[in-house]
């Protein structure tokens, strides 16, 4: 028996390949030190090639991460105990309510050993007060509740809020419920870098185009700027996601930039070096498990904006690392962009410190060595 095949096998299981390139490589990495062997199971894509580059076994998914029809997430719950029964896994890792939802239920039909469920936020599902929302967290939160019971089933969270919350609904159990703050951030990629010089400093928010991202609140702050000649330039780096019901239609976004209010430029591979340019980081999220566009900004050393909003407040410190605002408040956000666009010492010492917080608490190794130290221990 070779090497390998000895080894206790781990799925990590998620909706999209490019979900597990962008932020849970850390994780399969901690997972190969604990001794695993890991596959990646997803709906597969052109990130296929780069996860077995890494040498982890893909497993094609027939999940559809914007269907809403009871028949395609029905055939997505049996493809996945299909693939559960066969594999036999050892452990199993589900990130995000959807996987987390049918991971757990098929894990408990297949039996099996340990169970690590990620709430990398709380979706759309839990924190919209849409009629079709409510919906459907009066209906996944009872089966949720039943999945998690055994005490095989752990729970990771990003940040307090989440935990209480979870806590609070019966899903989760204070003892079996770990505090993971964030994926983990290779500070390689984004080293800290001195601010350009610049006549009008240059505001980033990097983030899918979603509402529940405050990107509308950010477009009503940047226009009150600019109608105070405000010395600042804002930008949306990133782009609308269809399968959301929350995304911002193109149309939108080519409107604001039209207009003057800010400037749109789209999805972009280079975002290093787009905050390496950057003078503010912001991002008025609604709701987030770890801002990762916000711990990316900080390791190149810029101080961060944001809403006082769950995951963002456990990040940004107010007069520390950044500035938080008032939730929803779009008039407070323009007041915040604009102290720091004109003040460059304020700027630079919240980004020395926002860089010395993701050196010691959210960078890949500290992560990664916590995460080895759960998978190791078996808890």
């Amino acid at each position: 028996m070779s090497d390998i095949t000895a080894r206790p096998k781990m799925l990590i299981t998620v909706t999209e390949d490019w979900a597990f390139c962008s932020h849970r490589i850390p994780t399969a990495m901690a997972a190969r030190d604990a001794g695993y062997d890991v596959a990646v199971v997803a709906r597969m894509g052109d990130s296929r090639v780069r996860i077995e580059t890494l040498g982890f076994r893909a497993i094609p998914w027939a999940i559809k991460r914007e269907s809403m029809s009871p028949l395609s997430e029905l055939a997505a719950l049996r493809d996945l105990i299909r693939i559960y029964r066969r594999e036999r896994p050892d452990a199993v890792y589900h990130v995000a309510i959807k996987s987390i939802l049918y991971g757990t239920l098929a894990a408990r039909l297949a039996r099996v050993k340990r169970v690590y469920n990620l709430f990398s936020g709380m979706g759309v599902v839990f924190i919209s007060d849409r009629p079709k929302f409510r919906l459907i967290r009066a209906l996944a939160t009872p089966v949720l509740r039943w999945a998690m019971r055994p005490n095989t089933v752990r729970l990771q969270v990003q940040n307090a809020d989440d935990r209480a919350m979870l806590n609070g609904l019966g899903i989760g159990a204070p003892d079996r419920t770990d505090l993971m703050p964030g994926s983990g951030l290779d500070l390689e990629n984004y080293p800290e870098t001195p601010e350009p010089a610049a006549e009008r400093p240059l505001a980033v928010a990097v983030s899918r185009m979603l509402w529940d991202k405050g990107i509308g609140e950010l477009a009503e702050a940047a226009r009150w700027l600019k109608d105070r000649n405000a010395p600042i330039r804002v930008v949306l780096v990133g782009a609308p996601d269809p399968a959301n019901p929350a995304s911002i239609p193109e149309a939108t976004l080519k409107a604001w930039t039209d207009e003057g209010v800010l400037e749109w430029w789209g999805r972009r591979d280079d975002v290093p070096d787009i905050l390496k340019q950057s003078h503010i980081a912001v991002l008025p999220s609604y709701r987030e498990g770890m801002p990762r566009s916000l711990l990316e900004a900080a390791s190149v050393g810029r101080p961060l904006v944001a809403f006082d909003a769950p995951g963002c407040r456990d990040l940004v410190r107010d007069g520390e690392n950044g500035l938080l605002v008032p939730f929803r408040d779009a008039a407070a956000l323009a007041d915040a962009l604009e102290t720091l666009a004109k003040d460059g010492d304020m700027r630079r010492r919240l980004g020395a410190r926002a860089r010395r917080d993701v050196e010691t608490t959210y960078g890949a190794a500290a992560i990664r060595a916590r995460l080895v130290e759960i998978f190791r221990s078996g808890r």
